[in-house]
């Protein structure tokens, strides 16, 4: 596995700390959405979604937790070089996926920065502004924090597979067609395997309804070589 930043990348930019936004939907009227996948704790979930990105070329935010860095790490190098075209960005999504509202700031300040490190490490760029709270539980003491780090961006969503837990196939593809419409943040998980064989049936859906998936970044203006 390849570490550090590339040399296709710009230098790694500082924290530029600001007032956070809280952001759950595309900034205006589009035919754009944002696939934003979490967490990574199962295997062969991870490695399906990894498999779909090159397959299908789909642009995906992935908010990983370091905690499960045995399996990301692992795909690497496959990752890095869809970072640095722009088809796939990764946030920060904390190590330990704890709920922050429960946690003393300095708990909150290491997990994040922790959570960072891995990601500079492991994927030669930098998750800021991005920042999706655990369990989407934030305040605004929270988001004062997050944005201290750097975090100016607070991530929710308007969308769900609804995949925090396991469903069925019918369950799962249901829920692709309420919310896959335009403007659309939409959350999935890469921890249960429903996933695995509905690719396609998802992939269709944005096609038929001529949507654009795009990252974070496209949807909204930011960078990573900003940060």
């Amino acid at each position: 596995m390849v570490t550090g930043p590339s040399p296709s990348f710009p230098p790694m930019p500082p924290p530029h700390p600001g007032r956070p936004t809280v952001t759950f939907q595309a900034p205006a009227r589009t035919q754009q959405i944002a696939l934003t996948i979490d967490d990574g704790y199962d295997a062969a979930t991870v490695a399906g979604y990894v498999a779909f990105a090159q397959r299908s070329k789909i642009p995906i935010t992935f908010s990983p937790n370091g905690a499960y860095r045995a399996i990301w790490d692992r795909h690497a190098d496959v990752l890095r070089p869809l970072v640095e075209s722009g088809q796939v960005q990764i946030g920060n999504h904390t190590w330990t996926h704890k709920n922050l509202l429960h946690e003393t700031d300095t708990a909150i300040r290491a997990d994040i920065e922790r959570n960072e490190q891995w990601i500079q490490r492991t994927f030669g760029i930098t998750s800021r502004p991005w920042f999706r709270p655990p369990y989407g539980a934030h305040n605004p003491h929270v988001d004062g924090l997050v944005g201290e780090l750097g975090y100016t961006r607070v991530l929710l969503w308007n969308g769900s597979f609804g995949d925090s837990t396991t469903l069925t196939p019918q369950q799962l593809i249901g829920l692709a067609e309420q919310y896959l419409k335009p403007g659309t943040i939409m959350l999935g998980h890469a921890n249960h395997q429903t996933i695995l064989g509905l690719f396609d049936k998802v992939q269709q859906l944005i096609e038929q309804r001529n949507l654009q998936p795009v990252t974070l970044d496209t949807m909204f203006g930011t960078s990573r070589a900003v940060g």
